[in-house]
Order: C-alpha cells, then structure tokens, then sequence
C-alpha cells in the first residue's frame, strides 16, 4: 500500500519547517531583548534621578528668592544699616576699626532710630529670624549652620572695619538640609555643600 503524500503537501510541510526557530536563535533574541530592557531602564532610573536634581535646585531656588526678597527691599530703602551680634530682645554693633562681620543685621527705615527692623540667626534652631519694633519673630530661612550671616564690604568684596557710607551688605547662608522638597546635604547625598550668597546696597546714598 502506497503512503506517499501528494507533492502540494510536502510543499506545505517545508514551509512551514522554515518557519520555526532554532534554540540558538531564541537564546540570542532573549539575550538581545534583556540588553535592550536592561538599557531603558537604566535610561529611567538615570531621568529619574536627574528629575530629583532639577527638582531640588529649582525648589532651592525659589524658596530663597522668596525668602530673602523682603530682606532686600527693606535693606534698599534703609536710612542706616548696622552689623552685629544680637536675637530677639538685643543688638550691638561691631565696633569701629573691628571686621564688620555678624550674626544679624539691624536696618533702620528711617532716621528714627527707635524704629528698626531686625535679622538675626537664632543658633538655639538654626534658623535665620526677622523682628521689627513692635512685631515677634517670623522665620526666614531654616536650616542654616554658620553664625556669622552678615558682613559689610567695599565694591571689591572686602570685608570693611569701619561704617563706610557707601558699603555693601553681603549675606551667606550655608544650609545642612533644604526645606522644598527635604533634602540633606553632606557627604552621600544629592549635594555635599549648599550655599547662598548675595550682596545688597542701599539706593539711596548720604
């Protein structure tokens, strides 16, 4: 008895033979398909944390400019600015011929002298403090680890020892943590130092 298959049917047949993979080519798929997985996430996990980063700066940003805005139109339109040591319910400014450098900053709006408003670094919680005359203490920045805040300086960015008319008031705050969002600084984390600096003169000159 004859099994031959019709001729139409081994055609079919070889067809579909070709059709199948060998093991080696699915083991060399598989392995690309894991190198290419592999890479998009590594790509995320690195767009991630860059969006951490930018996320960071830009809320450090911002939340220093607004902390520090009303500090410097109060310091633009100040009749007389002195810097010193003090807190909450006491000032006293650096002595002449002495670095005017200090933990706070007394500014004066007006040539009424027993009108002030007041900045000092509260080292009890690290915090950088406005008072006025008549006003309690309202935070301005938190986290803020150096004592010496406030400087006087020449255009040059020399600290002066006397009170030059014509000084320019420098301020630095050197933070341990940034507060939007919460990020530490020091050594294994997104930044190991973190800093603000700026400078501020008065508009009007005497």
């Amino acid at each position: 008895m004859k099994t031959d298959l019709p001729a139409f049917r081994l055609r079919r047949l070889g067809r579909r033979s070709n059709f199948a993979f060998t093991i080696t080519e699915v083991m060399v798929s598989m392995a690309i398909m894991l190198l290419v997985m592999a890479g998009i996430l590594s790509c995320h996990l690195f767009g991630m944390r860059m969006f951490e980063l930018t996320k960071t700066k830009l809320g450090a940003s911002d939340d220093a400019r607004t902390t520090i805005s009303y500090m410097i139109s109060e310091v633009r339109g100040a009749k007389n600015i002195r810097v010193g040591q003090g807190d909450q319910s006491s000032f006293t400014g650096i002595a002449l011929n002495t670095p005017q450098i200090g933990s706070a900053l007394q500014v004066y709006p007006s040539t009424n002298t027993n009108v002030w408003v007041r900045y000092f670094w509260d080292g009890a919680d690290n915090k950088l403090k406005r008072s006025g005359t008549s006003s309690e203490p309202t935070v301005v920045a938190s986290s803020v680890s150096n004592a010496m805040v406030f400087t006087a300086e020449d255009h040059l960015g020399n600290i002066l020892t006397n009170n030059e008319n014509n000084r320019v008031i420098g301020l630095t705050l050197q933070f341990y943590q940034l507060q939007y969002p919460t990020v530490r600084i020091g050594p294994g984390n997104h930044y190991e130092y973190y800093a603000l600096r700026t400078k501020i003169t008065r508009r009007t000159l005497e």
